[in-house]
């Protein structure tokens, strides 16, 4: 395929720009809440939890002339399951094949350590991307603060050998200069044919949607290590048969997998409490991404320790 070319306003012909960007960071710097608020729709779940992704979600920002497509990736972290090594070799490996990537650095903490080994770790790459700073969660730190924490994002330049094309601070939750990252992420995409067609705002399919939107509700309000240990499954999804156009039902059976009996226990809570609540929530969700009203079995399974076993890895997708 070639590349297109449009019109601008003074009707001069303009090469079609396309390409892919990600948002790299430790995890809980706003790589998800940021990838929601530039596709301009919710594709990817956002938690307070530590390590909430575990997947490369792709979102597809539209603009004349232009396609943006925007890789969600986990946190990289020092593992300490065999899930923690794949999720860090898929974020590595999202890095070669992305033409910018966004290095999200979080306004209300220091620079770190972890930071420091992300970016040397993207500047060690033998095809480099171009690299964009990203000073996340604006909305939470005085003027002052992010003068100096915009200081410390460019000395990075000088002591990693990094160079940066931007850095832009923003606050995803208050959408404070999202469309400047958006456009600014545009702008340096390579000339390219569109690769989705126009419209569409994620290729993951629904399932996967549909499995993330249960384990966001399934995180909330939980704690210590059960974050980690939950995972979704779609059992079986499908538009219930019998039922007029008008009045469709969607069946959706899911199983929420754990990793002990005790962990089972909490998710299913006091009398199925617990259950009930997460069930209640997550077809809310799901019933505002794809518009159709959600009849959902949600059950809770138990995978003995299944972020350390490859067997059981490889059969949940991961």
């Amino acid at each position: 395929m070639t590349a297109e070319a449009s019109g601008d306003s003074d009707g001069r012909e303009v090469e079609f720009r396309s390409g892919f960007a990600c948002f790299v960071g430790r995890p809980n710097a706003g790589k998800s809440t940021l990838t929601n608020a530039v596709v301009g729709s919710k594709i990817a779940i956002a938690s307070s939890k530590p390590q909430t992704t575990r997947h490369a979600i792709r979102g597809i920002v539209h603009r004349p002339g232009a396609q943006l497509v925007l890789i969600d990736t986990p946190g990289l972290h020092k593992p300490r399951t065999l899930l923690g090594e794949r999720l860090n070799d898929l974020v590595r490996d999202t890095w070669t094949e992305v033409d910018i990537v966004g290095v999200c650095l979080p306004a209300d903490q220091k620079i770190g350590p972890g930071d420091t080994y992300l970016v040397g770790e993207i500047a060690a790459l033998p095809k480099k991307p171009t690299l964009v700073a990203i000073a996340t969660k604006s909305d939470l730190v005085s003027p002052e603060r992010m003068a100096q924490h915009l200081l410390s994002i460019s000395a990075l330049e000088q002591k990693l050998g990094v160079s940066w094309a931007h850095i832009i601070p923003v606050s995803a939750t208050e959408n404070d200069q999202v469309d400047v990252l958006a456009d600014t992420l545009v702008e340096l995409l390579p000339p390219g044919p569109p690769l989705y067609p126009d419209g569409d705002v994620t290729d993951e399919p629904e399932e996967t949607l549909v499995a993330e939107l249960i384990r966001e509700a399934a995180l909330e309000g939980v704690r210590d290590e059960l974050p980690h240990s939950i995972t979704v499954t779609i059992e079986e999804m499908g538009l219930r048969e019998g039922r007029s156009k008008d009045k469709p039902l969607l069946d959706i059976y899911a199983s929420m997998v754990v990793e002990r009996d005790s962990q089972k226990g909490i998710m299913i809570g006091h009398r199925g409490s617990r259950l009930r609540e997460v069930g209640a929530a997550a077809r809310r969700q799901i019933e505002a991404l794809l518009g159709t009203p959600v009849y959902l079995d949600l059950r809770v399974k138990v995978l003995k320790d299944w972020q350390r076993d490859a067997k059981y890895l490889n059969r949940l997708g991961f």
